[in-house]
């Protein structure tokens, strides 16, 4: 889905949550796109009071739109979890 860059804020979070890959249960943002059109906090924010749940990986913001738990089910040598892989609230408290 592409939407227009000169929405603002409160539309652009609007219209991300209203689309049909949000019913299919997952959708995705470039991280870039999420700090230009609202900023990460709002978009946090916003993934938090639906009660998803959201991963980042490379460049993408991947929102798993229902409140199941989500299991990581092929894990990667070294099996421990990097700072990155935190949660960001954690992570900043561990710096």
């Amino acid at each position: 889905m592409t939407l227009p860059c000169d929405l603002d804020p409160d539309t652009w979070l609007r219209n991300v949550f209203s689309a049909k890959a949000v019913g299919r249960g997952v959708i995705h943002r470039a991280i870039r796109d999420v700090e230009q059109n609202v900023g990460r906090d709002a978009f946090l924010h916003e993934v938090r009071r639906r009660g998803f749940t959201l991963v980042e990986n490379g460049d993408q913001l991947v929102v798993f739109c229902n409140r199941e738990p989500v299991r990581l089910v092929v894990n990667r040598d070294p099996p421990t979890l990097s700072q990155r892989a935190w949660p960001a609230d954690l992570a900043t408290h561990l710096r």
